[in-house]
């Protein structure tokens, strides 16, 4: 009898067609390896100590340079979205990203582009995280509108998507290596800068657009409200136009957002839920990305970080484990990480008979070296 069960390349359990598997990727779950024992031991999670402790552990993937350019998380989205990984680089996503945004560029190498708020410190510039930067449609127009002339004058080409997205095409710059927003966040930024052919033409034309945001009553606004103002703008994902994902893996795609929304063209069906018990029946492959931890973990809000992964527990650990044990689905992978480490912990209906296996949160901590 034929054996259809096969795996794919970023690792998982061999996956059968006729069965139901869902891949579940939480950025930011795995704690600080200073203080992990500390973080999981005020943890109240036994769904998630259940399947840890009954799971499979997939061999745990770790950089070999701290001061890669792209997270783990992203290079394992990328892997799975079909696209060369690299780690001084950020993933080529921008012109899936200009797909999933409704556009379709015939030719160029584009960029994704993004208005950020850079903080001066005593004697360095740090980048912050960009969730919080509460940047709405209209004055995003603003900035917008004001940068895209100065890219013009450079034979530059701007591109919108959102607020918190836009695009530049920059055919020239092929060898130009850049770090992801959430690669570089919280760091001094000059490691994480674009680096190669045309980096002085990006800081040329990064410090022009600085200039004329500076003192703009935009900001000045933004600054009376309390809000941080929007001082830069952060170049990552480059690739040619015709960089295109492969054929779909996933009949279902959840919470895909972000720059997450590459996956949209490749994934049968996309919704978000906020809950696992709104995961559709009939999907055979899904991936669910749950990236609520992001800011706590960027910030070390240990606090909230912690009451983030309570709620994980109450919203998708226990009606995860729920469906495993009903054969809602047959396998199940827990994708789990921080800013070096990526951890992945597969599960079956048969796994969570093992009793000898104790359940517990060993299996999140840093390995002892």
């Amino acid at each position: 009898m034929n054996n259809l069960a096969t795996s794919d390349e970023a690792g998982s359990l061999p996956y059968n067609p006729g069965m139901s598997h869902a891949e579940i990727l939480i950025p930011f779950s795995l704690p600080p390896a200073e203080l992990a024992v500390d973080l999981l031991q005020q943890l109240h999670t036994p769904a998630l100590a259940m399947l840890a402790g009954r799971a499979r552990p997939e061999p745990e993937v770790q950089p070999a340079d701290t001061f890669m350019r792209s997270l783990p998380h992203e290079r394992w989205l990328a892997a799975r979205c079909g696209l060369p990984v690299a780690g001084d680089d950020s993933p080529p996503l921008a012109p899936l990203l200009l797909e999933a945004f409704g556009q379709s560029p015939a030719v160029g190498r584009w960029f994704v582009l993004q208005p950020v708020h850079i903080h001066i410190a005593r004697d360095h510039l740090v980048l912050t995280d960009q969730r919080q930067l509460a940047l709405e449609e209209a004055d995003s127009r603003v900035l917008y509108d004001i940068a895209a002339p100065l890219f013009a004058e450079a034979g530059l080409q701007l591109a919108w998507g959102d607020a918190l997205t836009w695009f530049l095409r920059a055919d020239d710059w092929d060898g130009l290596r850049t770090a992801t927003p959430d690669a570089a966040a919280g760091h001094n930024i000059d490691i994480w800068m674009p680096k190669g052919p045309h980096e002085r033409a990006w800081r040329k034309i990064q410090n022009e657009v600085q200039m004329h945001w500076f003192g703009h009553p935009l900001n000045d606004a933004r600054e009376a409200r309390g809000l941080r103002p929007v001082n830069s703008l952060w170049l990552w994902g480059g690739a040619a136009a015709q960089t295109r994902a492969p054929a779909r893996i996933f009949s279902h795609g959840i919470n895909l957002a972000s720059w997450h929304a590459a996956f949209r063209p490749y994934a049968g069906h996309a919704g978000s839920a906020g809950s696992a018990a709104e995961l559709p029946r009939d999907a055979t492959r899904t991936l669910a990305v749950l990236d609520a931890l992001a800011h706590a973990w960027l910030s070390s809000d240990w606090g909230t970080w912690l009451a983030g992964m309570q709620a994980l527990e109450a919203q998708w650990f226990a009606p995860l484990l729920e469906g495993v044990k009903s054969g809602q689905h047959d396998s199940l992978s827990l994708v789990l990480s921080d800013d070096t480490r990526l951890l992945q912990l597969s599960v079956t209906r048969g796994a969570l008979r093992r009793f000898w296996r104790k359940p517990g949160l060993t299996p999140l901590l840093p390995p002892v070296s």
